[in-house]
Formats: C-alpha cells, sequence, structure tokens
C-alpha cells in the first residue's frame, strides 16, 4: 500500500538501502525475509513525503533507528512532526536509539515484537 508514490523519493529509499548504518544492517539481518515470527519487513520505505527506516505493512508498524543527531532541537522537532503525519496515517512509531541496538539486541527484538502483537 503506497500512498503518492515520489521518483525522487524512491530512488532516494535505494541509496539510503545502498548505504545502510551498522546498526540497521543489525536491524535488518533480525527482520529480513520474514525471519522475524513471519512479520514481513521492507526497509527505507517511502511512505507519502517520508523515507522509513523499517516497515511492517501488514501491522502499520514503523521502526525508527536514532543516533545522536536525533537529540539535537531541529532534529526533534522534525522528528515530532514526521512521527504525528505518520500516525495520522494509522502507523505506530517505535524509535529505538543505536546505542540500544549495540547493548541489548534481545530487548529491542522483545519490543519490536510487543509492538507487532
Amino acid at each position: 500500500m503506497r500512498v503518492n508514490i515520489d521518483m525522487k523519493l524512491t530512488a532516494a529509499a535505494r541509496s539510503l538501502r545502498r548505504a545502510q548504518t551498522p546498526w540497521e544492517i543489525k536491524i535488518w539481518r533480525l527482520l529480513r525475509d520474514k525471519q522475524f515470527f513471519n512479520y514481513k519487513f521492507r526497509r527505507q520505505f517511502p511512505i507519502d513525503k517520508y523515507i522509513v527506516d523499517f516497515c511492517c505493512l501488514g501491522k502499520r508498524l514503523i521502526i525508527e533507528l536514532d543516533g545522536s543527531q536525533h537529540n539535537e532541537p531541529k532534529e526533534i522537532e522534525k522528528d515530532r512532526e514526521r512521527s504525528e503525519y505518520l500516525e495520522k496515517q494509522g502507523f505506530k512509531i517505535l524509535r529505538i536509539w543505536n546505542p540500544e541496538i549495540d547493548n541489548n539486541l534481545e530487548g529491542v527484538g522483545q519490543k519490536i515484537l510487543e509492538m507487532l502483537e
């Protein structure tokens, strides 16, 4: 279910898939190929005017990975606006900090599973 497909956004998403961060790689290893409890996820997926890190369309769940730059006031506001917009589209948003992935990947997986159920 894609809404308002923008070819520039699609190209940007493809570029982001080729240049994943170490944390995105770790989470994608967990989620890809329906190996996470048979849920289908997409990575760097365009939704309207945004590209989300990971999305399970069937459960309307978006997973966003956040590094330290997301603590900056401008980024906090952008993230808030983005989340508000996506929530109005019927999505749930799970934000995960990069250090949490490094230090507690099992706990991150549990949080994702809780949001899916």
